[in-house]
């Protein structure tokens, strides 16, 4: 359903010359699976997923969502694709209903079949009880289930989630990893990034650990736990991370050694 080979993003950098912010990571994601992107600020993560939504263009590699090649036909992945993030703009004046139908409406969704689809989620995220609050007057948590809501109203099969849990307390949190269990078992393709390591754990299927624009290692959490001789998440984690930069390190300094 995702398909990544040698993703690769680039930036002219006045300062420092060329900045990889991706490095040829490749990576696939099927239906029914939670692919977990796991990485410190500036690992690249969020670069990748802008890409695969379509918002950022790709120096190099391939990516395709859903069949459709991001850079190719970008209108047909983004029929495919819905995006969660932590920071996604509400309209003041418009309430949570008329939000969810307005992007409705802008996928093309017929009249009734939207009105059933936006009484379907509002039920599944509980948001009734708001349905007709103006977002000026919404709460962070009732906010960020109208993002969710709108990304899933035409209900894609591939769906992205960009931190979405932060700054949401913790019984919407929970009540979000629940939709994002549920969607995993109607046989959707989920990307979930976060900085938070429980999540991963009670989530994921898979998880890919970036660093620097690289994936320094990806799998079950039990085939990480085994290849790396540590239960501890969080410390193989950091471990990872740090042998990283430590080999990064060794390298830099046999190239000023070399003269290179």
């Amino acid at each position: 359903m995702i398909h990544v080979q040698h993703l690769t993003k680039t930036y002219d950098d006045l300062s420092r010359g060329k900045f990889v912010a991706v490095d040829r990571i490749s990576f696939s994601v099927q239906p029914g699976e939670i692919f977990g992107l796991l990485g410190p600020n500036g690992a690249g993560k969020t670069t990748v997923l802008r890409i695969l939504s379509t918002v950022l263009s790709s120096t190099s590699g391939i990516a395709t969502v859903a069949g459709f090649d991001v850079s190719a036909d970008p209108a047909e992945v983004r029929k495919r694709i819905g995006f969660v993030s932590n920071n996604t703009a509400i309209y003041d004046r418009m309430t949570a209903w008329e939000m969810v139908e307005y992007f409705g409406r802008l996928h093309g969704m017929p009249k009734k079949e939207l009105t059933d689809r936006v009484e379907t989620l509002f039920e599944q995220l509980r948001m009734n009880e708001f349905r007709d609050t103006p977002g000026a007057k919404m709460s962070t948590g009732m906010k960020q289930k109208v993002s969710i809501a709108r990304a899933m109203v035409h209900d894609p099969p591939v769906l992205i989630f960009d931190e979405a849990t932060l700054g949401l307390d913790v019984l919407v949190a929970r009540n979000l990893l629940s939709v994002i269990r549920d969607l995993r078992e109607s046989g959707k393709c989920l990307i979930f990034s976060t900085h938070i390591m429980s999540e991963v754990e009670r989530l994921c299927d898979r998880i890919a650990i970036m660093h620097r624009g690289k994936i320094l290692d990806s799998g079950t959490l039990s085939e990480l736990r085994s290849r790396h001789s540590e239960n501890d998440f969080e410390e193989l984690f950091f471990g990872l991370l740090s042998n990283h930069e430590s080999a990064e390190n060794n390298e830099l300094a046999h190239d000023v050694g070399a003269g290179i």
